[in-house]
């Protein structure tokens, strides 16, 4: 008779969120940028990631590199309430379908939540189903802090998801 152990639940050392300081803008770079040849996210230069560190939520994996991260920027003057804008949410390939993705999500609306933020949005070239399953729905873009919405590329087709925090 074999005896099976119990599988522990997935919860890795780097499944839970930090946020991000400019310490962390060569991690942030070179996790994103093996997303940029496919298109899955926007080219963003090494000096951008260190201007906008602080707008970062970060999974951490063993000896410096990241499992994943996700931008947060704030609208706080929008006409509609301030609002947030979720932004290059990337998990490392090895670090897929482990929670990892989720807790940055979390993290993140917890933050908007803190925030007062009324809005969060995102753009999104896939299906969506992660934020989905966090209570986004798909909304027209009109709603999204303008600024936000005339730099998108229409090019990329993306679909632009909300998820109300307050009213």
């Amino acid at each position: 008779m074999t005896t099976a152990l119990p599988r522990p639940a997935v919860q890795s050392a780097h499944s839970s969120a930090r946020q991000a300081n400019h310490l962390d803008a060569v991690a942030l770079h070179t996790l994103s940028q093996q997303f940029f040849p496919c298109g899955a996210l926007r080219e963003r230069t090494l000096g951008r990631y260190s201007a906008d560190a602080a707008d970062f939520f970060v999974a951490d994996l063993p000896r410096g590199a990241l499992a994943g991260c996700l931008g947060l920027r704030d609208y706080p003057d929008e006409p509609t309430g301030p609002s947030g804008v979720l932004y290059n949410f990337c998990v490392a390939p090895t670090s897929q379908g482990q929670g990892v993705g989720s807790g940055l999500l979390r993290a993140a609306l917890a933050h908007a939540s803190a925030r007062s933020l009324r809005a969060v949005f995102t753009a999104t070239t896939g299906g969506g189903a992660l934020f989905l399953r966090h209570g986004f729905t798909p909304v027209d873009p009109g709603l999204a802090p303008r600024a936000w919405v005339g730099a998108l590329d229409p090019r990329r087709g993306s679909t632009v998801l909300a998820r109300i925090l307050s009213t």
